[in-house]
């Protein structure tokens, strides 16, 4: 499920003194590139344009158009809770929506990050599905995205890799986590049978420490899976979410 990722970021592990990491001409021209796709909240916005059901429908078919159309009314409903409403209300709407599936069953590939809209198309995804699409729908929803972290972890009952979506109300606070497995939010210090590992979002990624606490170690734009999804929904219409946050 995560094979190259994973890799990479256990060669970025080793690394002694977690020194800074050598970026080649080609990585660091993509990374240039990418740098203006960091998400930012976009509220006042509309996300669901008459251009985007139109695109979609040339892809995935006449039926989108209501679940984009339904996305929409939630997320534009949504930008008027209090944050953790916003949580619990996107986080109910994709896993009430979602069946869990395979990559390699649903892709037909060993590993694959879908898109939001490719999630909502196919009602189907893997655990890293579930927190993309609540990642940026809670960003478009006005949640400031430094508080949000992608979070691989280890569920030690399963005892198979996981990803997670991570909620920090203040950077040194205890999380909420956002989970497929079960429906509850809780803090992460209540999910024992979650082991985190390694975290990131628009603006860093960070080694977990088994006593807690994280190590910030780099540039996401460095992940291979983080830069394709990100031209990927830049293709598919979904340039409301992609912005640069200095701007």
């Amino acid at each position: 499920m995560y094979k190259r990722f994973e890799v990479g970021m256990m060669a970025l592990a080793k690394q002694a003194g977690w020194q800074e990491y050598a970026y080649n001409a080609g990585l660091i021209a993509l990374s240039c590139l990418l740098i203006i796709c960091v998400v930012i909240a976009e509220g006042e916005s509309r996300l669901v344009t008459a251009e985007l059901i139109a695109k979609a429908k040339q892809t995935f078919g006449g039926s989108i158009q209501e679940t984009l159309e339904g996305w929409g009314q939630s997320l534009q409903e949504s930008q008027q809770e209090s944050e953790l409403d916003k949580l619990s209300q996107i986080n109910n709407y994709f896993n009430r929506r979602i069946a869990f599936k395979s990559d390699l069953s649903h892709w037909n590939k060993e590993d694959y990050w879908a898109t939001p809209l490719e999630t909502l198309a196919s009602s189907g995804g893997d655990c890293e599905d579930y927190v993309i699409a609540k990642y940026f729908s809670l960003i478009h929803a006005g949640v400031d995205q430094k508080k949000l972290r992608i979070t691989y972890v280890k569920a030690l009952r399963l005892n198979q890799a996981h990803m997670v979506l991570a909620y920090y109300p203040k950077p040194k606070a205890d999380p909420l986590i956002l989970d497929n497995l079960i429906g509850q939010i809780k803090h992460a210090s209540r999910r024992r049978d979650l082991s985190p590992v390694y975290s990131f979002n628009g603006y860093g990624m960070w080694l977990e420490r088994m006593k807690g606490g994280s190590i910030k170690v780099g540039d996401p734009n460095r992940l291979n899976m983080w830069t394709d999804l990100l031209l990927r929904m830049e293709e598919q219409g979904l340039q409301v979410l992609l912005a640069n946050p200095n701007q």
